[in-house]
């Protein structure tokens, strides 16, 4: 429709018709929405999480980009272990995610309550709870307002 700019009411509504039969036939299948809070404060929980993504993806881009305009190479490349307090696999799935998605991260595995994330830059002696304080709290923090 956007590629031929046709906002004819009768292409509209025959969209918003297919859309609702293919909702209606796949909500019994789709087991992970199960995980998600359902309130009236949900539109406004979603936009606050993607306000802060948005945010640390921003500062996460200039962090890489200035690493690699940088005229040394000042890395410490490592797996550091991130504890997360989501249960739902769609609560993990997300914040895996979201860690990926900004640059400088990268997650690797899930097991159980733990995932392992591939970190640019970590400082010496980084612990699971410095590394989930620095990579994943605020992301969990928002998420857990609408994820089991």
């Amino acid at each position: 429709m956007m590629l031929v700019a046709s906002f004819d009411a009768v292409e509209i509504a025959t969209g918003i018709v297919v859309a609702g039969f293919v909702a209606a036939l796949s909500v019994g299948h789709l087991a992970l929405l199960d995980d998600i809070i359902l309130t009236p404060l949900l539109p406004f929980h979603l936009a606050r999480y993607f306000l802060l993504f948005f945010r640390e993806l921003i500062r996460a881009n200039l962090d890489v980009a200035a690493r690699v305009v940088a005229p040394s190479v000042d890395i410490t490349p490592e797996i550091v272990e991130v504890h997360t307090e989501l249960h739902s696999d769609l609560g993990k799935l997300w914040l895996a995610n979201s860690i990926t998605l900004t640059p400088g991260t990268l997650t690797i595995d899930i097991e159980d309550q733990t995932l392992k994330v591939h970190w640019i830059d970590v400082s010496a002696g980084t612990d699971t709870a410095v590394a989930t304080r620095e990579i994943a709290a605020r992301f969990e923090a928002a998420l857990k307002e609408f994820l089991k």
